[in-house]
């Protein structure tokens, strides 16, 4: 009679720029599976048909990226070809090179997946993934923060920041957004140990990642204003003149250059068209909008440049993932809800200066 199968090993690579909370979350949810619900219901001792293992560079203990003190399992070197590996998060800055950096890691993962590893990688790790090759001319996603950065320098992926998981062959998972991470670690365990253990995880945990696509917590403005300062002027008079028509060629003649040549500097110094940074920018307005009052759609278009609201709505949903109801009835609910965990007549700021 055969006896219980072995557990199956899942490499969890730890590095310096690892974030403790997604690393040790990915350990618990599989060392607990199955373990937790037997113990939650009386039932007999039962083990999790996982072995996650924390793998490093060098078993020395070091810090992560927010000072958590990690014990590494083992090195590289010695888990050659584990059955699953993981990347988790890594907290670099979008468009960072981290190819020199974690070349050893990099030809680890690549030999791995090439022995036959599963390789799975969590929001931000999708940095490193990227730099082995595996995702050249296939679909793939991270964080709604990474993947502009990440299409530029790896531009034969596709990339997809408005997926919650993505399956990049048949030996490929990544997870998008933050908490996706749950949909990851539910994935990986509904594959090797069945749906029903998947949900168990999910229930003890309360893990609800819900319908909400990642790209509806995006910041369409992120990166700031361009080290350019005639880039800079520019993007000043455009978040200050939102009901101003043709807002593209004001800020050409503001600018004084060929339009040709004002279009071309726009887009180098901010990565995108002076038209698309001009909806960007309103867009955002708009959802500050909607979270915060109750103004018709209408008059939210209105208020940020778009005479239109047929037009808005689309434009909305195409950057967003969700039409502006949807959105409304999703974050200003959650507005809310803070604003009454603050406590009335009560500031954040107030209550640090006290």
């Amino acid at each position: 009679m055969a006896g219980p199968l072995a557990p199956i090993t899942v490499a969890l690579l730890a590095t310096p720029d690892s974030t403790a909370s997604t690393l040790y979350g990915f350990f618990d949810c599989l060392a607990g599976t199955r373990r937790d619900w037997s113990f939650l219901h009386g039932e007999p001792e039962a083990t999790s048909p996982f072995r996650p293992l924390l793998v490093s560079r060098h078993r020395e203990t070091f810090a992560a990226a927010n000072g958590v003190r990690i014990t590494p399992d083992a090195a590289l070197a010695d888990c050659p070809a584990p059955p699953v590996l993981c990347i988790t998060d890594l907290a670099v800055p979008p468009g960072e090179a981290v190819a020199g950096r974690y070349a050893e890691e990099v030809r680890w993962v690549r030999q791995a997946h090439d022995a036959g590893a599963l390789v799975a990688s969590a929001c931000s790790g999708a940095v490193l993934l990227a730099c082995t090759g595996l995702l050249d001319g296939r679909e793939a996603t991270s964080h709604w923060a990474y993947c502009d950065a990440l299409q530029r320098r790896h531009p034969a992926t596709r990339w997809h920041p408005e997926r919650g998981l993505v399956t990049a062959g048949e030996r490929i998972l990544m997870a998008g957004s933050g908490v996706a991470w749950h949909l990851l670690v539910l994935a990986l365990i509904a594959r090797f140990a069945g749906p029903q253990e998947a949900m168990r995880v999910a229930r003890i945990n309360l893990m609800d990642p819900g319908q909400t696509p990642p790209v509806a917590y995006a910041s369409l403005t992120r990166g700031g204003c361009a080290a350019d300062p005639l880039v800079a002027r520019c993007q000043a008079w455009v978040a200050m003149n939102y009901p101003c028509e043709s807002p593209v060629a004001q800020m050409v003649a503001l600018s004084g250059l060929a339009e040709r040549t004002f279009k071309r500097r726009f887009t180098q110094a901010t990565g995108m068209t002076p038209l698309e940074y001009v909806h960007t920018l309103r867009l955002e307005e708009a959802k500050q909008m909607l979270e915060s009052g109750n103004a018709p759609v209408e008059a939210v278009a209105l208020e940020v440049g778009y005479q239109d609201a047929g037009f808005f709505g689309r434009l909305f949903r195409r950057h967003v993932g969700l039409t502006p109801a949807q959105y409304r009835r999703r974050f200003g609910t959650l507005a809310r809800r803070l604003h009454e965990l603050q406590g009335p007549g009560t500031s954040l700021s107030r209550t640090l200066t006290q």
